[in-house]
């Protein structure tokens, strides 16, 4: 419930305090006094649009912070808590701070927030029904809303939600994969021809490379052979003078030497290993000359899978060494295009079995609905006589639509029907109710409502505008009774509904030094009458008036 209130700067308010309490409170005031700028500010804390022209002229910002216990609200706590905005002391205080610049400020808690997060919260703490909020009783939409409610079904609406995203999710998908498929056509067939010529040419990791190596080899052959041979010679095999026999000699010359001179040993072993490794090089180059093949043929097999390898990867503007990698490429974005059809098969029976979840979850919720009907009519139709339509009839139309394409909120069509008048046929309750009867009807159903669910506060702004005498009392009653269960503010103008408050505040402006203030204070009982003879009799109050405004007062109260 709203616990407290303290706007600075707005509109015609300099400065305004105010505590609230539970049960009904009445706003009343002579006409342009400001009954609804409380209403407006506190609209302001739960995120409405700031708008720079509401700031108190000749000032530079307006400051409005709103306090609620939401002991009782489980969705604001929930809120709260998932946003880690809560505290220990199970209250709340959202504040806004609007500036001459256009800019705002929004808090929950002392911590900044996002308008739309303090919106999202402020639904859990207060419900304003403003003049024409009977409108949207002709909204099928709100109607179901009001249905469900008194049903109190949340876990089956909380299934069909669940299963309408879970169709979506596949629906969505679905219609991508379609979409990038009919895209993909015709790369798919580029790939398909691209992939087949890679398979027949079937290039292996490497083989390129040692292609180069293999043609490379091949084709100096020749020229290898004879530098082996000739350097062969030079270094063992020629039968005048080799580059071992010379080393030989020279670590031989040395090794003699070391009988005059020790430190020459060095010097000869260093030649006798040369001449070991010279022996070991002309075994070697013997071996590999002997291994080395001419074979024309082979070298022609190469150059044509060379010439081949070239050619592809100019096609394919690649260099040939990653011709490999390039064709493991393509083959990987074709299967990917082939998986995709084959994920387009699974999720039509995959949608197929969501939209059979999601029908069996809605067929559930489509029967609470039916049976909260029977019993919500009846109420209805019953305060419908309460409220000067002693001869009203209300009947809420539910058609499962079956056919009707998946959302969350199942797959009824709802309307409501009502009769005023005896003898007319049920009909269409924007064809045949007034704006009165539908502000009366409005009421009643939030009556009903607040007694089976969690209601946060509400406020209602002249919703009463339009009513007088018998029925006037009957709103003001109802709207006491409505107190019982929930915390409810409203502003009025008719003294039966002001007399229904269990307390009432009284608006009233003033012009001190050419500036406008007002201010709303609450009232005692002798002022309470005073103000509701003002309300039955003008601005003239006369012992006559006072007796009518004190037994209205003990009636209503009663």
């Amino acid at each position: 419930m709203l616990l407290a209130l303290n706007v600075q700067n707005f509109a015609i308010v300099s400065a305004l305090n105010i505590d609230w309490h539970c049960g009904m409170t009445a706003i009343t005031g002579e006409t342009g006094a400001g009954k609804s700028i409380a209403i407006d500010a506190l609209s302001l804390c739960l995120g409405e649009r700031a708008d720079p022209s509401a700031i108190r002229p000749g000032t530079d910002k307006a400051d409005i912070s709103a306090q609620f216990d939401v002991s009782d609200l489980p969705a604001a706590k929930r809120f709260l808590t998932e946003h880690m905005l809560d505290n220990e002391e199970n209250e709340c205080i959202l504040r806004r701070v609007i500036s001459k610049s256009g800019r705002s400020k929004s808090y929950i808690n002392g911590s900044p927030v996002t308008a739309g997060q303090q919106k999202e919260l402020g639904q859990h703490l207060i419900a304003i029904h403003g003049q024409h909020a009977h409108q949207l009783l002709l909204k099928p939409e709100y109607q179901l809303h009001l249905l469900d409610a008194y049903a109190n079904h949340t876990t089956l609406l909380q299934a069909v939600k669940g299963q309408y995203n879970h169709y979506h999710k596949l629906q969505k998908e679905y219609a991508e994969l379609q979409k990038s498929q009919q895209a993909q056509a015709a790369k798919k067939q580029l790939l398909e021809y691209q992939v087949a010529e890679l398979d027949e040419f079937a290039l292996q990791e490497g083989e390129y490379e040692d292609i180069e190596t293999e043609h490379s080899r091949l084709s100096h052959s020749q020229t290898i052979l004879e530098q082996c041979h000739r350097e062969l010679s030079r270094l063992y095999e020629n039968d005048e003078q080799t580059v071992l026999s010379q080393l030989q000699q020279s670590a031989q010359v040395f090794s003699e030497l070391t009988s005059f001179d020790k430190t020459l040993e060095n010097i000869a072993q260093v030649l006798e290993e040369a001449a070991v490794q010279v022996e070991e090089a002309s075994r070697e180059i013997r071996s590999y000359s002997d291994s080395v093949e001419q074979d024309p043929m082979r070298l022609q097999e190469l150059e044509d899978r060379l010439s081949q390898a070239l050619d592809l990867a100019r096609k394919h503007q690649v260099q040939p060494e990653l011709l490999y990698q390039h064709h493991q490429a393509l083959q990987h974005e074709l299967e990917s295009i082939s998986s995709d059809s084959a994920r387009l098969d699974a999720l039509e029976e995959e949608i197929a079995e969501a939209i059979n979840a999601y029908n069996q979850a809605a067929l559930g919720l489509s029967q609470s609905r039916q049976q909260a009907c029977t019993s919500l009519n009846e109420r209805i139709s019953a305060s419908m006589k309460e409220l000067a339509m002693g001869d009203g009839q209300f009947e809420i139309q539910l058609t499962p639509n079956l056919g009707a394409k998946p959302s969350p909120l199942g797959y009824d069509h709802i309307e409501f029907y009502v009769s005023t008048n005896p003898g007319q046929p049920l009909q269409p309750m924007g064809k045949v109710a007034s704006g009165g009867e539908l502000s009366r009807i409005s009421l009643a159903i939030q009556v009903i409502i607040a007694t089976r669910v969690t209601t946060p506060t509400l406020i209602f702004d002249e919703v009463d505008v339009g009513i007088s005498g018998p029925t006037a009392a009957t709103v003001g009653k109802l709207l006491r009774q409505l107190g019982q269960s929930t915390q409810v503010i409203c502003v009025t103008h008719l003294p039966q509904v002001a007399c229904s408050g269990h307390n009432q505040f009284f608006v009233a402006k003033r012009v001190e030094n050419g500036e406008t203030f007002t201010k709303m204070t609450p009232m005692a009982e002798s002022q309470r009458i005073d103000e509701i003879a003002r309300l039955i009799g003008g601005d003239k109050i006369s012992d006559t008036t006072r007796a009518s405004a004190k037994e209205l007062l003990q009636v209503q109260s009663a």
